[in-house]
């Protein structure tokens, strides 16, 4: 007969078993599991929002560590400054003051990349004769390796423009100057040098890039105009698209890219770029992995999506569009619970500087009155600022510079990102020199669960 002490034993066991059956036996999926788990969560999340947000956990509020760190002061970033009311400045400089000082291409009168490359790396209004060399420089260095070729070229076409971008950028780390001393073993003082080496290299292949990845999705079996040395660097973008007989095409390509340039570090893009640096991969590696933030539609892709919009309201309202139509439009759109695309930003207050220096670029030019695409642009911004001023969800109701996307009746929306993504370089690289160069730690952030912030928030 089983003592007592053993049939306590035998039942704890049998109790063990029993759960363990009920555990495993569950026919329950991982996702029946989630829709349990996520709708607490969520009420954790919001309670915590609603009821601790102004708490101050360390140094920053708990708003601060759950709304994506929005408006958090925690990173250098020496090339530009935005304020919410004046726009971007770029050291120091407002778009009009770069507009003013700002060397041309021979024959053009618009801002070109390299002289705001000049301008973000060095801090320095650079002569025409430095941003001629520095053309130049950037011509010499723009053919790419035979085996990038190969690679874009193995691309299928139904692959986002974006994507094969990010791709082949990536593959030029196999001639990464950066990675090939640090394996040898560089010293730290030399980062830099190997870095600018690097980004001065990319920088000058972007175009190339750009322009091949275009011509085989859109023109598949064109041939591409060589780099001509004497060009700068939007000329010959601007040859390898197609489109180099066209004066105002070109110059509005060099205004776009060096006005997208930079826009402070703590855009995604930007921030990618610094983040993947901080842990010495070379400026290839994390240019590619900006350039995916770039893709995102809260980021660049949102230049996609507006052009997306416009042509499916000039295709809704047909012809000879007017002000009520556009307004009765956006009122379509809010009400259907998206947003209007290319209006409020995350920091500007006011219009984008960069969107009105692109309209009046647009404005000054005679051969583009009577576009329609130019025209909806401009109609959509008398009408929509008041409407989103009714709606009044929008912090910001003016537009950004994303709703000049289709000014030039350049309609193949999906590149357009491409486009931004050749711009948004010069910032980004430009800031990975300065980072090594300044010897700039491995970015390391604090996280916290929810389950911590509450047990400090009870324990303060």
């Amino acid at each position: 007969m089983l003592s007592r002490t053993a049939l306590s034993r035998q039942a704890a066991s049998l109790r063990r078993s029993s759960l363990f059956a009920q555990r495993f036996a569950s026919t329950k999926s991982l996702r029946d599991t989630l829709q349990e788990v996520i709708p607490v969560k969520q009420e954790q999340l919001r309670k915590l929002k609603s009821e601790h947000g102004q708490t101050v956990v360390g140094d920053v509020k708990v708003d601060n560590i759950i709304g994506g760190m929005r408006g958090l002061k925690a990173m250098l970033w020496e090339a530009s400054v935005l304020d919410p009311i004046e726009g971007i400045r770029f050291h120091g400089l407002s778009i009009p003051d770069c507009q003013k000082v700002l060397p041309a291409a021979p024959g053009g009168k618009e801002i070109i990349p390299e002289s705001m490359l000049w301008l973000l790396l060095t801090g320095q209004v650079p002569t025409p004769e430095q941003t001629q060399a520095l053309s130049r420089e950037l011509a010499e260095k723009g053919d790419l390796p035979k085996f990038v070729e190969q690679l874009i070229d193995s691309f299928p076409r139904t692959l986002h423009p974006m994507t094969q971008l990010g791709m082949a950028v990536a593959a030029l780390n196999h001639d990464s100057s950066f990675q090939a001393a640090y394996e040898r073993g560089m010293k730290k003082p030399e980062y830099w040098t190997h870095t600018l080496e690097d980004c001065i290299n990319l920088i000058a292949r972007l175009p190339a890039l750009a322009a091949r990845i275009y011509r085989n999705v859109y023109n598949p079996g064109t041939e591409l105009a060589t780099i001509d040395k004497n060009l700068d660097l939007v000329g010959n973008y601007s040859n390898m698209l197609g489109y180099g007989d066209n004066h105002s095409l070109t110059e509005y390509l060099r205004l776009y890219i060096a006005l997208h340039g930079d826009h402070e570090g703590g855009n995604a893009s930007a921030h990618t770029a610094h983040l993947v640096n901080s842990t010495l991969s070379d400026p290839y590696l994390s240019y590619s992995a900006a350039l995916f933030a770039l893709a995102g539609p809260l980021h660049g892709l949102a230049n996609q999506e507006v052009l997306r919009w416009q042509l499916a309201m000039q295709k809704e309202l047909g012809d000879n569009i007017t002000h009520e139509d556009i307004k009765a439009y956006l009122w379509k759109t809010l009400k259907s619970g998206q947003v209007v695309p290319g209006y409020g930003h995350g920091v500007l207050r006011n219009p984008d500087p960069r969107f009105i220096a692109l309209q009046e670029f647009c404005d000054s030019r005679p051969e583009l009155k009577g576009s329609p695409i130019i025209d909806l642009v401009n109609k959509t911004f008398q009408v929509a600022p008041d409407v989103l001023k009714e709606h009044g969800k929008t912090k910001n109701p003016y537009p950004n510079v994303d709703a000049t996307s289709g000014m030039f009746s350049f309609v193949e929306f999906k590149y357009y990102t491409v486009i931004f993504g050749v711009s948004r370089a010069l910032g980004a690289l430009t800031q990975l020199v300065w980072a090594r160069a300044l010897g700039l730690p491995l970015e390391r952030p604090k996280s916290m669960s929810m389950d911590a912030l509450e047990k400090f928030i009870k324990n303060q």
